[in-house]
């Protein structure tokens, strides 16, 4: 699996996420791009208005990673498709075995 959507930082590790917001339900659903520019894909069921798809987001981030909501942070692209979240605490070996094992 191509793992260019997580870095490991001093705090954790930065994720990058390619939302899709208006979804059925909210899922990763894949892989966008490739290689340094590849994103995690998540389907949001959330709308992109008044940032609900970036709290539901945040919710469903700390859900897979059993982790409070306070610990997943927004850095980049609060109004974009393409975000960056710092999950503070995870270790790249970590997050990189659990996104394995859902995106098989």
């Amino acid at each position: 699996m191509s793992t260019g959507f997580l870095r490991e930082t001093s705090g954790g590790v930065t994720l990058a996420v390619r939302a899709q917001p208006g979804a059925k339900k909210t899922a990763i659903t894949g892989i966008y791009g490739e290689g340094a520019t590849a994103q995690l894909k998540i389907a949001v069921q959330a709308p992109p208005i008044e940032g609900r798809a970036n709290l539901a987001l945040i919710a469903f981030l700390a859900a897979t990673f059993s982790m409070t909501k306070s610990a997943v942070e927004i850095t980049t692209g609060e109004l974009s498709r393409s975000k960056v979240f710092l999950l503070r605490g995870v270790s790249l070996a970590s997050a990189q075995t659990l996104l394995e094992s859902l995106t098989k």
